[in-house]
């Protein structure tokens, strides 16, 4: 049995659960509504405030897809009741982001300023951070909507290794190497 398969989903009392005849899972929350089409060889029952998802056989497919659909299951109810979020820090001298009518309008030391339009449902917002660095949150409700908009950002400009400049994650590690070396 998978690990992840056979836990159940705990349902709080702000989210509204619907299992259709389809297996289209709709999850509403105080935070929006997401839905996830679920393969018709999984089976989703809703029962008691919690939701168990349940495979037919052992085989590879399905042990695969039973772990697969509680955590996209999982992720939906999370993403409805406390939202997701990435953070990222700009760095370098003349490096900046800022918000205009929701559109991110960037520096990142090319010859042109770059705007980025977050698609519907991801909220960006910039805050200046000890005078040097920048800080940019993505939030959302979709995990792998944020997580997308947040690497497309960060590739806009990556962190070299050299000086550490660019667009990073707050949690990331830059690895910095070595520059060159005056000849004797």
């Amino acid at each position: 049995m998978s690990r992840i398969g056979k836990m159940p989903i705990e349902v709080g009392d702000k989210v509204k659960i619907d299992v259709a005849t389809n297996n289209r899972v709709t999850v509403k929350g105080p935070k929006g509504e997401l839905s996830v089409q679920v393969d018709p060889d999984i089976d989703v029952k809703f029962e008691d405030g919690q939701l168990v998802v349940m495979r037919p056989t052992d085989q590879k497919r399905h042990r695969a897809m039973h772990g697969l659909y509680r955590s996209l299951i999982d992720n939906a109810v999370t993403g409805v009741t406390e939202g997701y979020r990435r953070q990222l820090e700009v760095i370098g001298v003349g490096y900046r982001a800022e918000v205009n009518n929701g559109v991110l309008e960037l520096a990142l030391g090319y010859s042109h300023p770059i705007f980025f339009l977050p698609p519907e449902g991801i909220g960006i917002s910039v805050v200046q951070e000890r005078g040097r660095n920048t800080i940019i949150t993505v939030e959302g409700t979709d995990k792998q909507l944020v997580g997308q908009v947040a690497a497309k950002i960060r590739g806009l400009r990556p962190p070299e290794p050299y000086k550490g400049k660019g667009v990073r994650y707050v949690d990331e590690y830059v690895r910095r190497k070595a520059g060159k070396t005056a000849a004797r």
